[in-house]
């Protein structure tokens, strides 16, 4: 492999590793505070110790995410300096306030949160944790505030620079930051984001909560009580995930068509067009093997009305010939093909289990269902599987551009590294992240199992008395 493979391999590695830990800070940090804003307004001790043991696994992932995000920054200049060096100017503009902002103020009351017990007054206690999530949420927002304008690029100019040698070159110069706050992809992309962050908060809840009621362990109301905020909050989360999801498909059509052409092996232009329910395709003829798929239904998803055009791969790639020159602009169909639909099954999967179980726990049925509770554990897979799917679909179904429009990932990379430096870091990193990872993982299931911490176990067995129904 070239080092551009190696480089690309590499920033995907590191980049998948972070975002295992970023959706659940996201959610995470609000279902804790919510906890300890119960506590504060009833004076419930049960919500205090709810909100010091999900916290503390709360803490477990934010250190991991943490140790992982600060890998990534370094590889712009490292690998990818020529995109460094032609966007810089704006994308680095995003990042510097996501980390001078954000990430310190998260840091900075994250620990005023973890000491603050019993010292603080309980007001300003709370508020610290508040502004923790507000600030890890804030986080994201730049994130992808930089990241959109890879993804639709506004707010900028070309500049041409002279280099050192005394060859011309150019460049993106910032024209109006108001634009990059206001692009139309980051709206549709950050409360998919949110979302996404509380539906696997949720889950994460449900699981845990899911494996100590099965169990019957000793502190029933405290698991019963998690499990109904996760329930609801998972019930809610889901329908908005894909909802948004709707409107940033409905977007990408008109801002990166030739990516939701791949995402339905779409092939030819139709109008109306077809979704695809599973599709076996020539990717080098650009034709269907074999394809089932429902008339019309993509016109009525992209357009909210039974017929529209929806471009063909074959169609847009003799456009962006036109438009940018010779080339192959058709990104990854397979990967971008099933990457979508593991993230949309995953989805879909997450809502039916979220309201089915809110059903039972209306019914006030839920321990009854022993079945959902013994496999509500293994469903904590389902929103890490469905965020990482759905993350490397945006990025892959992006290609060859790293910057739509304006520069491919091919005039990137750094033209001075090798393939053996870019392979050295790549097994060094993919080695510790991999360490990381299963320490990350002993830590959560450690301590999401014990139960030392949690004083006042209420009911020893599980009760004949009805359960406590779900409170809108």
């Amino acid at each position: 492999m070239d080092a551009l493979s190696l480089a690309r391999l590499q920033f995907a590695v590191t980049t998948v590793y972070h975002f295992f830990f970023v959706p659940l800070t996201i959610g995470l940090s609000i279902l804790v505070a919510v906890m300890q804003t119960i506590y504060y307004r009833t004076g419930n001790e049960l919500y205090k110790r709810m909100a010091k043991f999900w916290g503390k696994l709360f803490i477990i992932n934010f250190a991991l995410g943490v140790v992982t995000g600060i890998v990534q920054e370094f590889q712009f200049g490292m690998n990818w300096s020529e995109y460094a060096r032609f966007t810089g100017d704006i994308f680095g503009a995003p990042l510097a306030i996501e980390a001078l902002l954000a990430f310190f103020i998260e840091s900075t009351f994250l620990g005023v949160w973890i000491f603050g017990w019993d010292r603080l007054k309980k007001g300003v206690h709370l508020a610290s944790i508040w502004l923790v999530a507000l600030a890890s949420n804030i986080s994201a927002l730049w994130i992808l505030i930089a990241n959109s304008f890879m993804q639709e690029p506004v707010g900028y100019a070309l500049k041409t620079v002279t280099l050192p040698d005394g060859s011309e070159t150019q460049r993106v110069v910032m024209t109006d930051f108001f634009a990059l706050l206001t692009n139309p992809n980051v709206w549709v992309q950050f409360p998919h984001v949110f979302f996404a962050g509380l539906l696997t908060a949720a889950f994460f809840m449900m699981g845990i909560s899911g494996w100590h009621l099965w169990r019957r362990t000793k502190n029933h109301e405290f698991f019963m009580r998690s499990f109904h905020i996760g329930v609801v909050v998972a019930a809610v989360a889901g329908i908005m995930v894909a909802l948004n999801g709707h409107s940033q498909a409905q977007h990408m059509i008109k801002s990166q068509p030739m990516k939701m052409a791949a995402a339905e092996a779409l092939w030819d232009s139709e109008d109306p067009a077809s979704f695809s329910i599973f599709t076996i395709g020539d990717e080098p003829g650009r034709r269907d093997v074999f394809a089932i798929r429902i008339p019309a239904l993509l016109s009525i998803l992209a357009y909210n009305v039974p017929d529209g055009e929806v471009k063909g791969i074959n169609q847009l790639q003799k456009e962006y010939e036109e438009k940018y020159g010779p080339g192959d602009y058709v990104p990854p169909v397979a990967f971008t093909y099933w990457t979508f639909r593991a993230m949309v099954g995953g989805g879909v999967l997450m809502i039916v289990i979220a309201w089915f179980a809110l059903f039972r726990v209306m019914q006030q049925r839920l321990e009854h269902t022993r079945w959902l509770l013994r496999i509500l554990p293994y469903a904590i897979v389902l929103p890490y599987a469905s965020n990482t799917s759905g993350w490397l679909m945006t990025e892959v179904g992006r290609q060859p551009w790293i910057v739509f429009g304006l520069q491919q990932t091919a005039d990137a990379v750094s033209p001075n590294v090798t393939a053996e430096m870019v392979l050295l870091s790549l097994v060094l990193f993919t080695t510790i992240y991999g360490v990381l990872m299963a320490v990350d993982i002993f830590l959560l299931n450690k301590f999401a199992k014990d139960e030392t911490q949690l004083e006042g176990g209420i009911l020893p067995e599980p009760s004949s008395e009805p359960e406590v129904a779900v409170s809108f």
